[in-house]
């Protein structure tokens, strides 16, 4: 490595990644809220089924799990210096909360 690429490391912000981490985190909360919105209005759209209540309040569960992930990890993010890297334990259940969210939505669609 040269020693101008040593300066231009150690000129890097480091709180630009942690940023755009806690920014990612809001908009695909976002996009989980619309989704679970929605979903109840599908569910509730031609009149309440028993299968469609239990999906709509299935994907909501979901999108509660799944922010309450996210609001966990927005915090971190957003009130310590150096963040940890997220659990794997973490990632897999917001994974599988934003997968299981996607298959409700798509059987209330069909």
């Amino acid at each position: 490595m040269s020693a101008g690429a040593d300066a231009a490391e150690e000129e890097r912000d480091p709180g630009l990644q942690p940023e755009r981490t806690r920014l990612a985190w809001r908009r695909t909360t976002l996009s989980g809220t619309v989704a679970a919105v929605l979903a109840v209005k599908a569910a509730l759209q031609g009149g309440p089924s028993a299968a469609g209540v239990v999906a709509c309040a299935l994907c909501c569960v979901l999108w509660l799990g799944f922010l309450f992930l996210a609001h966990r990890r927005i915090g971190e993010l957003a009130y310590t210096g150096t963040p940890a890297a997220l659990a794997p334990r973490h990632a897999t259940l917001a994974v599988l909360c934003t997968m299981a969210m996607a298959v409700c939505g798509a059987a209330l669609v069909l």
